[in-house]
């Protein structure tokens, strides 16, 4: 990757951290481009009483002077405020156990199980803590920092539901949208439906169970020739889905209307192509989602995800004590009833970073105006190929 990351931390730690390398200098980059988007992440109907203690805020460590940056690595930090609440638990100095909060029977849908196995841990908060969907709110910093180099280069996005606990909207996406999405609080296009699913949420609480739902984010703006089909670790749909698939609880990904077309003959599946002065090369349908042959072909690019469940239930479910080997219900840990709202924030802050790797591999630059000039010059040269 042309833009490297690592992150870490833990979800009862006293802070998440990453260092992002590769970014150009000259970026034009606050606490204000990142902080709204953290908010997002943390918003949405269903979420738990942990998103009421946390209020995530970044702060640049690194890599960030005067408002821009600087091409060094850029370091970034978010506190735990509840780290106080868990100093001793998360004390990283020898202790005796068992530890306070160990947790040792795991939860049915979780990384606890296979993820104690792999690592040879009893108390499965070792695994947990890090396992954790807390880990995306630094993913989503990140994908922040990754969105506004986008807009940089005329690059638009969003991220919407376009159903939830198996409840779809009425409303087909469109961009005049945006404010709907953006004020709705489950990021629904229809506010008729916005009523059903918040009932069938309060619902899933009363009940101890959870929701699960679809995620979807769309990027207009993008240049065609992003990604490669010479290799297939540089295609860009396969980037893409990695990254998607990586989000905790997503268990399925397509691109355009992928699953759709499988079923459809190739006459009704591909996009026709046409040519005028005016507009250039394009297709007047996109079932295509922007990609075709790993390339993003000029086209909005469509991703949408498959979100389940989420594996801590109030209910839970039969499991047994991985020290005792005794049946047992699964853990019950402070958790949502739903987090498809904010999944679809995360979507789309991540498969940002995709795009601005994929970007910064075609264009390459020192800087930012480097970057500009060279993606405006390819942009005419594809215009009037």
């Amino acid at each position: 990757m042309n833009l490297r990351f690592l992150s870490a931390g833990e979800s009862h730690g006293p802070q998440l951290t990453a260092v992002v390398d590769g970014l150009p200098a000259g970026l034009p980059l606050t606490v204000e481009d990142v902080n709204p988007w953290l908010k997002k992440r943390q918003g949405g109907y269903g979420r738990g009483r942990r998103m009421a203690i946390e209020a995530d805020r970044i702060v640049f460590a690194a890599g960030v002077r005067g408002g821009r940056t600087t091409g060094a690595p850029l370091a970034l930090v978010i506190e735990n405020r509840d780290w106080k609440n868990w100093t001793e638990i998360m004390d990283p100095a020898p202790g005796n156990w068992p530890r306070k909060k160990a947790l040792t029977t795991p939860r049915p849908g979780h990384a606890d199980l296979t993820g104690g196995m792999k690592y040879g841990h009893k108390d499965l908060r070792d695994v947990l803590e890090r396992a954790s969907a807390r880990e995306t709110a630094m993913r989503v910093a990140i994908g922040a920092v990754a969105h506004k180099l986008l807009a940089e280069l005329g690059v638009e996005s969003i991220g919407y539901v376009p159903m939830l606990g198996g409840i779809e909207s009425g409303v087909p996406f469109s961009w005049d949208l945006r404010q709907q999405i953006e004020q709705s609080p489950v990021r629904m296009t229809d506010p008729a439906v916005e009523k059903e699913v918040i009932a069938a949420i309060d619902a899933a609480k009363k009940s101890g169970d959870t929701l699960g739902g679809l995620l979807e984010a769309r990027f207009r703006g993008l240049v065609p020739g992003l990604g490669s089909y010479v290799q297939f670790d540089r295609k860009l749909d396969g980037r893409i889905a990695q990254m998607a698939m990586s989000i905790p609880a997503v268990k399925g990904v397509e691109i355009g209307e992928g699953f759709k077309n499988a079923g459809l003959p190739g006459s009704r599946v591909h996009d026709a192509i046409f040519y005028d002065t005016e507009r250039g090369w394009h297709r007047r349908s996109n079932r295509a989602g922007g990609l075709e042959a790993g390339m993003t072909n000029g086209e909005e690019l469509v991703v949408r995800a498959a979100l389940k469940p989420i594996a801590t239930l109030m209910r839970p479910l039969p499991s047994a004590d991985v020290v005792s080997h005794q049946a047992a219900d699964a853990a019950r840990e402070r958790s949502d009833v739903t987090a498809v709202p904010a999944a679809s924030v995360i979507l789309e802050a991540l498969v940002s970073i995709i795009l601005a790797d994929a970007y910064l591999e075609k264009f390459g630059g020192d800087t930012l105006e480097e970057l500009q000039e060279r993606v405006s010059v390819y942009q005419q040269r594809v215009r009037e190929y």
